[in-house]
Order: structure tokens, then sequence, then C-alpha cells
């Protein structure tokens, strides 16, 4: 079995955007970023969410 997409912890979500962790769950809190997957008391993100963030930010950025 291959894992296409793998699943981030919060510390490597927040390195593919260059932020800190601290920020990224503000982020989150704020809903800027999409909500976790919850697996037991763990929270994880697809790396798809998170590029496709950073892909809609370049668009946004695109179309100002």
């Amino acid at each position: 079995m291959t894992i296409t997409d793998p699943l981030l912890k919060a510390r490597e979500a927040a390195a593919h955007l260059g932020i800190s962790e601290p920020t990224f769950w503000r982020h989150v809190g704020k809903g800027t970023l999409p909500k976790p997957v919850k697996l037991g008391a763990n929270s994880r993100w697809p790396r798809s969410e998170i590029l496709g963030f950073i892909e809609a930010a370049k668009a946004k950025r695109i179309d100002t």
C-alpha cells in the first residue's frame, strides 16, 4: 500500500508554509487554514490541503 497523500503533523505543515507552529495554530483557529483530521488525540493535515492553500494564495496574488 502506497500513501499518496501523507498526513503532516502541525510542525511539518508549518514548515511547508514557512511559519512557526504557534502561527500555524493561530491560522487554524481563525479558519484561514483547514481544520485537522483527528486521529485519536492527534491532529494531522493532508499534505494536499497544505499545498492547496499555498496554490490558492499564489492564485490570489496574481488576481490582485
